[in-house]
């Protein structure tokens, strides 16, 4: 008996998890996956209707079914305001993410209060303005200010020609324009936690999906007031914080020690990658890492300059870093052996 009720949860467990991506078929994927009969799998759709966990659109053949919203509510904190983001954690978050598994209330924990945070002591904003959904399946948070804006913000502290360069200081980590109250890991790990995590801000729009561990995207796109981060999480995931931290640590080291920099956001629109000024830009701050890993993905062609500042010059000067690239094809590849040869 045991046994039955326990793979009708796994069948329901399933049904949630991929009806999004099979809204018409997702009966047949589950015959498929369990070899139990259409009737079955309809008694177990049927109940997760009644539980309004899923909907029900259309009639016999045309029937879709998709993910209902079990809670979904917006609150706008205005500022300043004797509000701290672990009295909204609490008071606000935890009674809507219900019963969960440690792990995933772990993430949340660290994700939600870590960018509340950011927003209520770097955003210069009069507001924040929260929106949170959950489905049987995944929950998903906004956070919004209406301060200066992100990425100018961190244009503005480290002078740099274009926002967009921003994106890569919070790719590589440990970056704030705080540092004797922050540390700079925040949004770094927080995007590595989550399934989606994206920031909109001014005319730069970034994302990290977790299934690409090295990606980072950049796209343009209109002029967007303030900064708005999104969070995404599926509710039965098996990831947990210490995994994400401790694959950018070392051994016993439990510090921020490797970094993943993607060297595609160094450059400024169709420029080439070939002058030392522009890998002493992507340089920046790469000292604080043990580990650097040099991601190529997108790049075609390296300057001899570029890859010698980097791989020679830079290499001599911190013979205590470890340095590697990645997704590199033949001419990248070419440039930096040449770039070490010199150096041997």
């Amino acid at each position: 008996m045991t046994n039955i009720r326990d793979r009708g949860v796994e069948v329901r467990r399933f049904i949630i998890k991929n009806v999004q991506d099979h809204p018409s078929d997702i009966v047949k994927v589950v015959v498929e996956k369990f070899g139990c009969s259409r009737q079955a799998v309809n008694k177990h759709i049927q109940r997760l209707i009644e539980e309004k966990a899923i909907t029900e659109t259309g009639k016999t053949r045309n029937k879709t079914y998709n993910l209902a919203p079990l809670i979904k509510w917006e609150k706008t904190y205005s500022l300043p305001w004797k509000v701290t983001e672990d009295q909204v954690w609490r008071e606000d978050i935890v009674p809507s993410l219900g019963s969960m598994a440690t792990n995933v209330l772990n993430i949340w924990h660290y994700g939600f209060t870590e960018m509340f945070n950011n927003a209520l002591e770097h955003s210069d904003g009069k507001l924040i303005h929260v929106q949170f959904q959950n489905t049987a399946a995944s929950t998903e948070i906004v956070i919004y200010d209406n301060g200066i804006g992100i990425f100018k913000k961190i244009q503005s502290a480290l002078g740099l020609l274009d926002e967009r360069h921003a994106v890569l200081e919070l790719a590589k980590g440990k970056f704030t324009t705080d540092p004797s109250n922050h540390s700079g890991e925040g949004i770094f790990f927080s995007s590595r936690m989550f399934d989606d995590f994206t920031i909109l801000s001014g005319e730069v729009y970034f994302s990290h999906d977790f299934k690409e561990n090295q990606d980072w995207i950049l796209q343009s796109g209109g002029n967007f007031g303030g900064t708005s981060v999104r969070m995404k999480l599926r509710n039965f995931s098996k990831r947990t914080t210490k995994k994400v931290f401790d694959k950018f640590s070392i051994g016993d080291d439990y510090g921020f020690t490797k970094t993943i920099v993607p060297v595609e956001l160094t450059q400024y629109g169709d420029d080439n990658l070939v002058s030392r000024s522009q890998a002493k830009r992507m340089l920046v701050r790469i000292e604080k890492f043990k580990i650097v890993v040099f991601d190529f993905s997108g790049v075609t062609s390296i300057g001899q300059a570029f890859a010698d500042e980097v791989f020679r010059v830079f290499a001599r000067q911190h013979p205590d870093i470890e340095i590697t690239a990645i997704n590199t094809d033949s001419e990248v590849k070419r440039m930096i052996s040449r770039a070490r040869a010199h150096d041997s």
